[in-house]
């Protein structure tokens, strides 16, 4: 099997202020690496609201699929920063019966994210409107700095064609949907000459345990470290 790799991500217009629909998926003969997830457009340790409102009634998801795809061990939470209490982070050997699985899961996810675009009521508010807009836009900017398929492309395909394949096509929005800079959202990544530390993980805390309960209540991990 050769190196197979899915990065998708699905958005609302910006009169909406839906979660992020999310796939990603790395898979090599040896292990499979998967994110799936509806990422939260807002921060939801903060936002209660915003939280309640999308992901109170979809917690059985992720109950379905914890132990049939379960945490897949430490992450830091510089990378749960967009991530929502129904997240698939996990790890597993590439087996017929463990991508049908995932398969599952897949299409229960975009479905969920589906119905919740069908029954989304759209937003007059300007200024509401605008603050989506760059939430979404921030949402893009971490991503095409931060995506951790970006080395692997460019090995495949060379630095340039890796960036624009990351900012035209994985994460078009990047140049259109706001002006602001990777570092304009995200200060804490620059180094003293301006630039942005490339480290891939570099602040907070590690969670060796889903950092969720039951509830979607955020406890912060047994094992935080």
């Amino acid at each position: 099997m050769p190196v197979q790799v899915l990065d998708f991500a699905a958005f609302s217009e910006p009169e909406y202020d839906l979660p992020i629909f999310c796939a990603n998926a790395f898979t090599t003969p040896a292990q499979s690496i998967v994110v799936l997830d509806l990422n939260p457009l807002y921060d939801i340790t903060e936002d209660k609201d915003y939280k309640d409102k999308y992901y109170r009634n979809l917690m059985p998801l992720i109950h379905k699929y914890s132990e049939l795809l379960p945490w897949g061990g430490k992450i830091t939470s510089e990378s749960l920063r967009f991530f929502s209490p129904i997240v698939i982070w996990t790890i597993f050997e590439p087996t017929e019966r463990n991508h049908h699985v995932l398969y599952s899961a897949l299409m229960d996810y975009y479905k969920v994210w589906l119905q919740l675009t069908d029954q989304a009521t759209e937003e007059n508010d300007t200024t509401k409107v605008v603050r989506n807009r760059e939430a979404q836009h921030r949402y893009l900017t971490w991503r095409a700095e931060k995506d951790p398929g970006f080395p692997l492309l460019k090995k495949l395909i060379g630095e340039s064609h890796a960036k624009d394949l990351v900012t035209e096509f994985l994460f078009e929005g990047v140049h259109s949907l706001g002006t602001k800079s990777f570092l304009d959202y995200f200060r804490e990544y620059a180094c003293d000459d301006g630039t942005v530390n490339k480290k891939r993980s570099m602040i907070g805390k590690s969670f060796e345990d889903r950092p969720w309960d039951a509830t979607g209540e955020f406890i912060g991990g047994k094992d935080a470290g």
